[in-house]
């Protein structure tokens, strides 16, 4: 209420109202002065309101006092529960814990005032989750309220949280949460298998490292808790076998190690040890964490291939041995139960397995063709054998042939050598030293001996010394050889080996004999170079004769190439009929000069064969044979002209320069005349052979018989 001094309770006086809240929130009458709340006031969305009140008179508008302000404080009221704003909880504990152990502290908020009253004091209880867990009044901590929880039992809980104010007590306000509590594994339990005694049937046939059966130890735990390692405890038959863990399923995998043999052994038993691998030291005093069961293998018989006697067969012969000998045996047999015969064949896959046989009962091998040490010195082939009972069961096995050697060719010089020897030799000097080869396979210790042959051991021109280590040494026995008198010696050595039986060969050598400077160096060994005059070399003579050819060679390509280049000019102005201009720079040689254009092809070859005169020979009398007056003008040809000007002249694509078009056309009538014996003359009386003499000498013969002819011919009339 709000109360002026100047106001007398007349009415002359009004109240105004401004600030937060007025108008909306909260009004005032205007003539007492009473402020009222129009609408329910919340402390949580507004604590307090700050307003300015006055006095103004009625009548002039004008305030009475200054304007004074006031605040109106809201007064809290327990009207919010505690509300849990990170809720719902999710929270783990490890099994096993003991009681107190941590698990979670959750936290409410109260909207209300804390400084007015209990309504934002909050007091923490469970619900739901007892005798499990427990929480603190005061501050939300929960903590385990029971021992050895096992997450085995139960792994998942969930606890309802109560959170009071106004301390918790009659009439206060509360909020609730769910805290989800999960149970954390350890390893408090070994592997257990869940019998005792595991059977396993296996077949006989199966493949070493294949995996023949599977056992499982169940661990409670979770993880890696549960991760388990078998083992096979050394005892009976356990080096046959080998275990792994599958880390998917966590089972123990057997696999096979070696081969198994229903004949031999039908029955296996060992020991299998599963253990954990991650052990807590806290429950060590629970006991081992493993357990160990018995696993019984029994081998089924299958029916199996031979077996050999032995994984590979080497065998030895000697070469050139007769075809069929017998040089040895494989062996195979069937171990099942049935004990059925076994077959025998050789496996081919080339020709080379042809050279031996087998008996398909007894397994011997023999020769079937004649073998040869140096061609082939070792063959390699496989056996097969197969039951008679099952065919298609078969073993093979590999058989290695060595072919001894035979002592059948002679040792011969290993390489061909070139052997020289100087004109200024001494007696005695070593010039080649020489070594031998055999073909056949050289035993341990095998000598070659050296010696001439007998018709050169007389003559006194070399000799060989044999060392004694399969080498040997061509010695002179002469002071000086000469060239001019002998340039080629032809030694014949003969070499012996020491096996059985003894082999020989005679190998000639051939020596040259070289010139030689005072220190043995060879200068020329070549039987030219004795005539060459002294200080002449045979690179400089080469050198010179070299020289020679080159200019013979530059002088033929020059005379070639000048005939190529006359020829082709006599071809091109032969062959080329077309028009050409020619530029002469020297005066013409008249009318006779034809050679600038030939113009044969415009006239009639029987008219130029018959006008043609010899220039080489001038003949006796210039007389010619008599010829036929000149055709008149031939207006065929005239008119045949024309008619092409006229086409050129009306070309559109002629050349735009004078061009000269040739034309060999003669026109109807010919100057040589029909060669047709239709128009001939009826008899040889009526031709004039005169004018044969006036061609020279060389037709006189002719002229003389025509003249006979026409002489005695009875029927002429002179």
């Amino acid at each position: 209420k709000l109360h002026s001094d100047l106001d007398k309770g007349v009415g002359t006086v009004k109240y105004t109202l401004a600030g937060d809240g007025a108008g909306t929130v909260f009004t005032i009458d205007e003539t007492t002065g009473d402020i009222h709340a129009i609408r329910s006031l919340d402390r949580e969305e507004k604590p307090f309101y700050t307003l300015r009140a006055q006095a103004v008179d009625v009548d002039t508008k004008k305030p009475l006092e200054p304007e004074s302000e006031f605040i109106i404080k809201v007064q809290d009221i327990n009207d919010n529960e505690p509300k849990f704003l990170d809720g719902p909880y999710v929270a783990s504990v490890p099994e096993m814990s003991p009681v107190g152990a941590y698990v979670l502290q959750v936290k409410a908020t109260d909207a209300d005032d804390p400084t007015y009253g209990n309504s934002a004091r909050v007091v923490y209880s469970i619900l739901q989750g007892q005798p499990y867990f427990s929480i603190d009044p005061k501050t939300g901590v929960i903590r385990t309220a029971l021992p050895n929880m096992d997450r085995e039992v139960k792994e998942q809980y969930q606890v309802l949280i109560q959170a009071k104010d106004m301390g918790g007590q009659l009439g206060g306000l509360a909020g609730t949460t769910t805290v989800n509590i999960t149970l954390t594994d350890v390893n408090d339990n070994p592997p257990r298998f869940p019998k005792s005694i595991f059977h396993l049937k296996v077949p006989e046939s199966s493949h070493v490292g294949s995996a023949i059966g599977r056992i499982r130890a169940v661990d409670p735990d979770f993880g890696k808790n549960a991760e388990i390692e078998y083992n096979i405890v050394p005892g009976d038959g356990g080096n046959l076998f080998d275990i792994t863990t599958d880390e998917n399923t966590q089972e123990g995998v057997i696999k096979l190690k070696k081969p198994l043999d229903f004949e031999t052994k039908k029955a296996y038993t060992f020991k299998v040890e599963a253990s954990n691998l991650h052990l807590d030291h806290r429950f060590h005093s629970v006991g081992p964490f493993k357990d160990t069961a018995t696993v019984k293998i029994n081998v089924l018989d299958m029916d199996e291939p031979p077996v050999f006697s032995k994984p590979m067969y080497t065998m030895e012969v000697y070469e050139d041995t007769p075809v069929g000998t017998i040089i040895g045996a494989v062996t195979a047999q069937d171990l099942d139960a049935g004990s059925s015969s076994v077959r025998y064949f050789i496996d081919w896959k080339n020709d080379v397995d042809s050279y031996f046989t087998i008996d398909a009962t007894e397994g011997t091998i023999a020769t079937n063709e004649l073998l040869d040490r140096e061609s082939t010195a070792q063959y390699n082939f496989s056996i097969i054998a197969s039951k008679v009972s099952n065919p298609l069961l078969t073993s093979k096995v590999n058989v290695i042939i060595n072919v001894l050697d035979v002592n059948e060719f002679p040792p011969e010089i290993s390489v061909p050598y070139e052997t020289y020897v100087c004109e200024n030799a001494k007696p005695g000097q070593v010039i080649q030293t020489v070594s031998a080869a055999d073909k056949d396979l050289s035993p341990a210790g095998q000598r070659f001996s050296f010696r001439l042959s007998a018709e050169a051991s007389n003559k006194p021109n070399f000799t060989v010394h044999d060392y004694r280590n399969n080498t040997a040494g061509i010695e002179t026995r002469r002071n000086g050889y000469s060239r001019r008198q002998q340039e080629l010696y032809f030694l014949p050595v003969v070499i012996e080996d020491s096996s059985y039986p003894v082999q020989s060969s005679t190998n000639t050598m051939t020596i040259r004999v070289c010139r030689c400077d005072s220190d043995g160096t060879i200068l020329s060994c070549n039987v030219e170079a004795i005539f060459l005059p002294v200080g002449l070399s045979t690179g400089a003579l080469i050198a010179i004769l070299l020289c020679i050819v080159i200019l013979l060679v530059i002088v033929v390509l020059y005379v070639a190439l000048r005939r190529q280049k006359k020829k082709d000019t006599l071809m091109t102005s032969k062959e080329d009929i077309r028009d050409n201009v020619i530029h002469y720079d020297d005066e013409g040689g008249g009318e006779e000069d034809t050679q600038a254009f030939d113009i044969g092809a415009l006239r009639n070859p029987k008219v130029i064969e018959d006008n043609k005169m010899r220039r080489d020979i001038k003949p006796d009398s210039l007389r010619f044979p008599r010829q036929r007056p000149p055709v008149e003008d031939n207006t065929d040809i005239r008119d045949f002209i024309n008619q092409r000007l006229q086409e050129n002249d009306g070309d559109p694509a002629a050349p735009p320069y004078d061009s000269l078009a040739t034309y060999a056309y003669e026109g109807n009538g010919s100057v040589a005349e029909s060669l047709s014996s239709i128009d001939s003359l009826t008899t040889e009386a009526d031709q004039d052979y005169d004018y044969l003499s006036d061609w020279g000498p060389r037709f006189k013969i002719l002229a003389d018989m025509f003249g006979e002819e026409e002489s005695y011919n009875p029927d002429k009339v002179t």
